[in-house]
């Protein structure tokens, strides 16, 4: 009888009638004793040339389930024919397995859900062990940080990993099997096969793809539907797996009608049920069908989600073709998403979706690019901690604190560990987090984001220089006169010039192959590949002319090689050196201090490192010292200089309840400061981060540029073919010269094309610009978080400025109140109840006003602020209605107080009682001292200046006047929809069409204080985020941050976009005429001037300095 308990499927039907044209029965073997039907996992056709289908079943033992445990015989299988097997047959395409194949494991099916519980985290975790082990045994330099499996349990590393990636969902589905198979994961209550080292690498040889196609749920006998339990009755031989030999009853030979070999869903599909009748098209379309839903899982998993951003420093990126390649890579990646990528940061920032790992995408990445990359911690809570007896891998395997998220291995003594510091502290972490081995802090690593590129230079010079030692004794043996032993000279020439092309140029080969065949680019390192090895095996067959006793009359040139070689490593090293220096110079992580003065409850002051500072901690602040964090004054008072940070020139006085960032620089007093923001997640780190945001994005001009790049070398490629046959076509045409002479001048011709060209200068001009000038920006108190803000701010046509806030102080005043009949306290009362905790400038001005006369609140229930419109509430007990806000949300426009407070240039806040009006205040502000200025110098440009507020009419006009902008551009008592439909009807030409007739596209630079801008800020071509405070800035919808509060900001904004703007164009006129006249002068164009192959490769060198130069002078230009 079939399985009925639902493990094996759903219950078997009767078996297919027996069909009158079907072969007759065959005899088994009786030497072998089994039939086809034998076996718990039968798969047809092992025969297969597939190692994924037959060649495993073949070699590999497999457990079987309980289900299909050895069973009596039953009817089902009456051996008449049905197990005949087909004759071998050439080569044959399997079938592409069912879509119910792929989707539904064996343990799901006729299961009452849910089918999967915490054994299958743990399955999991233990094949994740098993992995690592094979990984041991293929590279026995790998570092493990697997505890390995003991007693069929997983480690601790692996069993947290599982339990965090998958113990959501688990309980959210009940099931974690379609996920898994979705990306191309064996299912998680398959039964699994005894790993070897031989199928273990072959099964992560694999692509997504094909693992999709081979895995299906075959590994259980009894899936698919009417499964007979006579076709699952088994005689299996332990550690074999018998061939059989099925022989048609008719004349005792093997049957003829060859059939394709195919998995087999369960004993029924094998070899007990009919020949479905779907055609092979309709199973491709069904499979293609499938692994599209694969990839919606995917898409449905970022939906929700379900991401892990990763940041990787990599090592080894020298030309804009290496960021191409780096893109295509990664972008081809199905896991990968929101991909940022950078050259001169060497640097690639992108989200990976649903399971997959982070390790397999760097693998990932490295085997098809060549490049080094290292994974980048961008959180505040993480520390790397030295293990105790230096075994980092056993202290993974302990059990973790409480806190710790995450622990990795950065080296075989030092582990990465990640923490939630709000519920334990680095020092507790480090003291008494592991129990009783101590463990202690490692010395700090340099900024990841800049260490691989010192790495690239450092690794460039050193082969730099040993290149160099090679090449000059063969310089000397090719140009010193020297005695006649040209043998003795050539052979050593050759012994050097063998070392310098294949273990200095040796890293060129296998990159160049691999963007060629992986990402389809052919890039700068094929011209190096194709020109040095030109002249070096000419000048190795030349050698071999010379021993032979017949030298070619133009003789052996390793020198041309050599130095070539040695040329170019000197251009790339200087390069990489320069840019470095550059990204250095302006970055602001620098400005962190490594240490700290801790001060205990007791007064006692300790020397801790800085990144062992934990909340709630007090530090203390000597005079002309860098504040190490951001923090709240406790006591003292100083001066401190905050210009690195905000650009503010003048020292800010300071004292308690004061807030202070890190990287300012305290002046002749001594404060204390207790810690409101931990090192790496504090003013510096939001402010480096968005700098780092802008220097990965890319203006759109960068797609010209790598357009332009993307044809480059092809072109050069078929230049260099031309000058080769033109000057073939010279030598014996019209200079009748040999044709073997002849083809010798023409390859030296086509040497110097091919290595003289230069790409890198068209591929740095944009992002080296951008790098600094981002820089040079921050320091001047202006963050630019997007790449497309420097490129299109010295186009702005329209500057539009908020009022409250931006214009002016936002420190408001009440200059006038008036109240209606009756108790004035109660009414005081009410109001502070309904606006102190609100924190707008408006309400938050009449509040200090009532609290210094000492007004104390009344109770007043879920108050709540309407956006462009005032506050409102209700007072407990009586359920009246309170509303405080502008005249015109409350109707009271013709009030005869409101119009008296208007008509003075005051802002009018009305407050109601139950709809009546109880009291109206006139509310003043100053105007920002640099206000007038900026605005005039805006005007002078040629810039419309507009005032767009929800004040009241009176007051803007007033600040209007004041700074000499036309009441045409003022607009009052807006709502952030209205401050939205203004700035459309700008950048559609409505509103002013002169500007339009001037301009081909209006750019709407829109500046405010971030209350209630935010709608504004996204709708402008730029939208400007005027911080106040210097500290909490990571939250802005701002293009642009302004870290002091001053409106010639926005002049330094323009001044820095036109200043790059100037730069880039320099850069791009210089690539192009450098490249114009380089291939010129190397194709022979000129009769009396050339450049030699042996000197073609400085060329790097001249045409990327002086775009490096052009980038680095922003530093110094007057912005």
């Amino acid at each position: 009888m079939a399985c009925s308990s639902g493990c094996c499927g759903k219950p078997a039907s009767p078996p297919p009638p027996e069909q009158p044209n079907s072969n007759p029965a065959s005899t088994p073997d009786q030497d072998d004793g089994d039939s086809c039907c034998d076996g718990a996992n039968t798969i047809a056709g092992e025969n297969s040339d597939q190692p994924g289908l037959a060649g495993a079943a073949r070699d590999e033992p497999i457990e079987e389930d309980d289900c299909c445990a050895p069973k009596p015989s039953a009817p089902g299988c009456n051996n008449k024919g049905c197990c005949s097997a087909p004759a071998p047959a050439p080569a044959p395409v399997p079938k592409p397995p069912r879509p119910e194949d792929i989707h539904k494991s064996s343990c799901c099916e006729g299961k009452p859900a849910p089918c999967c519980d915490q054994s299958c985290l743990d399955r999991l975790a233990l094949r994740e062990c098993e992995k690592y082990a094979c990984d041991l045994t293929a590279d026995s330099s790998t570092i493990s940080t697997c505890g390995r499996a003991k007693d069929g349990k997983p480690c601790a590393e692996h069993a947290n990993k599982a339990r965090l990636t998958y113990a959501e969902r688990l309980e959210a589905l009940g099931c974690i099997c379609r996920a898994l198979i979705a990306l191309g994961q064996e299912s998680c209550c398959l039964p699994s096969r005894r790993p070897s080292t031989g199928s273990a690498r072959r099964r992560r040889r694999r692509s997504k793809e094909s693992a999709l196609r081979s895995r299906t749920s075959a590994d259980s006998c009894c899936v698919a539907s009417g499964a007979d339990a006579a076709c699952c009755s088994t005689k299996k031989r332990p550690g074999s797996r018998k061939k059989n030999e099925c022989r048609s009853s008719s004349d005792g030979t093997e049957a003829a009608a060859p059939e394709p070999p195919r998995i087999a869903g369960s004993c029924a599909d094998s070899c007990c049920a009919e020949e479905r009748p779907v055609g092979h098209v309709n199973e491709v379309k069904e499979f293609l069908s499938d692994v599209a839903n694969a990839t919606t899982d995917l898409e449905k998993a970022f939906a929700r989600n379900e991401k892990e951003h990763v940041i990787l420093s990599i090592s080894g990126m020298t030309c804009t073709g290496c960021e191409t390649k780096l893109v295509r890579t990664l972008g081809v990646h199905p896991a990968v998403r929101n991909l940022k990528t950078s050259l001169v940061l060497s640097r690639a920032e992108f989200d990976v979706i649903g399971a997959a790992s982070v390790v397999d995408v760097m693998k990932h990445l490295e085997r098809t690019t060549e490049f080094k990359c290292e994974r980048v911690t961008n959180k505040g809570s993480s520390l790397d901690i030295l293990a105790p007896d230096g075994d980092a891998a056993a202290l993974i395997n302990r059990p973790w604190p409480d806190g710790v998220t995450e622990v990795r291995l950065v080296d075989k003594k030092t582990v990465n560990v990640s923490f939630d510091p709000k519920i334990i502290g680095a020092r507790d972490l480090v003291r008494h987090g592991w129990g009783d081995g101590q463990v202690n802090l490692a010395p700090p690593r340099p900024d990841l984001t800049l260490e691989a590129g010192s790495r690239h230079v450092r690794h460039v010079g050193y082969m730099t220089l040993l290149s160099a030692c090679l090449t000059v004794p063969v310089l000397v043996m090719a140009w010193a006169p020297l005695p006649e032993r040209d043998i003795a000279y050539d052979s050593a020439s050759l012994a050097l010039a063998t070392i310098v092309q294949f273990v200095i140029a040796g890293p060129f080969y296998p990159k160049a192959l691999k963007s060629f065949i992986f990402s389809r680019i052919i890039e700068m390192d094929l011209l190096i590949v194709l020109s040095t090895s030109t002249a070096y095996i000419f000048s190795l067959v030349s050698f071999g002319y010379l021993v032979s006793g017949r030298p070619l009359p133009t003789g052996e040139f390793f020198e041309t090689s050599t130095l070539l070689v040695t040329l170019i490593m000197v251009g790339r090293w200087v390069a990489a050196l320069a840019r470095q220096k550059a990204v250095k110079s302006i970055s602001v992580r620098s400005l962190q201090t490594p240490t700290a003065l801790l001060v205990n409850d007791d007064g006692e002051e300790t020397e801790i490192d800085a990144r062992l500072l934990q909340y709630g901690d007090v530090f203390k602040v000597v005079p002309d010292s860098r504040i190490p964090t951001d923090g709240t004054v406790v006591s003292g008072s100083s001066e401190v200089d905050e210009s690195m940070i905000t650009g503010e020139s003048r020292p800010v006085e300071k004292h308690a309840r004061s807030p202070v960032i890190a990287g300012s620089v305290n002046g002749s007093g001594t404060l204390r400061v207790r810690v409101t923001r931990l090192p790496g997640d504090n003013t510096i780190s939001t402010i480096a981060g968005m700098v780092d945001e802008a220097k990965l994005s890319k203006p759109k001009i960068q797609d010209l540029a790598d357009r332009v790049a993307s044809y480059f070398v092809p072109v050069v490629v078929a230049l260099t073919i031309i000058t080769l046959a033109v000057w073939i076509a010279i030598g014996v045409a019209v200079r009748q010269q040999p044709g073997k002479e002849a083809t010798v001048r023409a390859i030296t011709y086509a040497i110097a094309v091919l290595i003289v060209s230069c790409p890198c200068a068209i591929g740095l001009a944009v992002p080296m610009v951008i790098v600094i000038a981002s820089g040079v920006a921050a320091e001047r108190g202006v963050t630019f978080r997007s790449a497309e803000s420097i490129e299109v701010a010295h186009r702005t046509s329209h500057v539009i400025l908020d009022k409250t806030g931006t214009i002016t102080e936002g420190k408001l005043s009440v200059a006038r109140e008036w109240y209606a009949e009756g108790n004035q306290d109660t009414t005081k009362s009410l109001l502070l109840g309904l606006v102190g905790s609100i924190k707008h400038p408006v309400s938050a001005a009449v509040a200090t006003h009532l609290k210094t006369q000492g007004v104390s609140p009344s109770l007043v229930s879920e108050p709540k602020t309407l956006t462009g419109r005032g506050v409102e509430g209700v007072v407990e007990g009586s359920g009246s209605l309170l509303r405080a806000g502008n005249s015109r949300w409350l109707n009271l426009d013709s009030d005869p107080e409101v119009q008296s407070v208007l008509s003075q240039g005051y802002t009018a806040f009305c407050f109601t009682i139950a709809g009546s009006v109880a009291a109206v205040f006139g509310l003043q502000d100053s105007i920002r001292p640099d206000a007038a200025s900026t605005v005039k110098t805006l005007l002078e440009r040629g810039i419309s200046v507009h005032i767009i507020s929800g004040d009241d009419d009176g007051a803007v006009r007033s600040v209007g006047a004041q700074l000499g902008i036309a009441e045409t551009n003022l607009r009052s008592r807006c709502t952030p929809s209205d401050k939205q439909a203004y700035i459309k009807g700008l950048l559609g030409g409505t509103l002013s069409p002169n500007q339009t007739t001037k301009r081909k596209k209006p750019v709407v630079l829109f500046c405010g204080d971030g209350t209630n801008d935010a709608v504004a800020l996204a709708q402008a071509t730029i939208g400007v985020h005027m911080n106040e405070g210097g500290t909490d800035v990571a939250n802005s919808a701002a293009d642009v941050v302004l870290m002091r509060p001053k409106l010639a900001g926005i002049l330094t904004i323009l001044a820095v976009s036109e200043k790059s703007i100037r730069r880039i164009a320099f850069n791009f006129g210089w690539s192009f005429v450098y490249n114009l006249f380089a291939i010129l002068l190397a194709a022979g164009a000129f009769v009396h001037a050339r450049i030699p192959p042996e000197l073609a490769g400085l060329g790097e060198l001249v045409s990327v300095l002086p775009v490096i130069a052009a980038a680095v002078m922003l530093r110094w230009s007057k912005i």
